[in-house]
């Protein structure tokens, strides 16, 4: 994980091409939460558990100001065929070289291991999942986001 402010900020900057094609980094998800979830591949079992898991709070995530972002080193076109198929409301980055698994400490033979970060709206990692269990592992995140925003509100944030 980059602990390092300057790793998170050159992370912030890799350039990654969404389901749709559309070209996105993580600077520009400044202002809201984000939840980084790293996967190893498209379409099989736990990774699909997952997703639908994230996809069926996906409202909830919304409610927090949070954005959901799936990454995986498949291509766009995978990603395409299994955001489709199972309605996945939020974005998946082909990481297809590796590039942001690496800066975020992840990529293992060529596939991101299962992690997810959770970002503020200044994109500050505030909570580091890893060796995740896919079955109510989003609820865990949500759990987490909650005391995240409230513990802003009662700061005044």
């Amino acid at each position: 994980m980059p602990e390092d402010r300057a790793l998170v900020e050159a992370a912030a900057q890799i350039e990654l091409r969404d389901q749709r094609g559309e070209l996105r980094r993580l600077a520009d998800f400044r202002g809201k939460n984000v939840v980084l979830y790293f996967y190893p591949m498209d379409d099989t079992p736990g990774c699909t558990v997952e997703g639908k898991e994230f996809r069926d709070r996906f409202e909830q995530f919304e409610a927090l100001d949070t954005l959901i972002v799936g990454v995986s080193t498949d291509s766009v076109e995978r990603h395409r065929a299994f955001a489709d198929k199972h309605a996945f409301p939020f974005i998946l980055l082909a990481d297809t070289e590796g590039a942001l698994a690496n800066a975020f400490g992840v990529l293992s033979d060529g596939l991101a291991a299962r992690s997810t970060f959770v970002l503020d709206h200044s994109l500050h990692v505030r909570r580091t999942f890893h060796e995740v269990t896919p079955r109510g592992h989003a609820q865990n995140v949500l759990n987490f986001l909650r005391t995240l925003v409230e513990s802003y509100r009662m700061l005044g944030g």
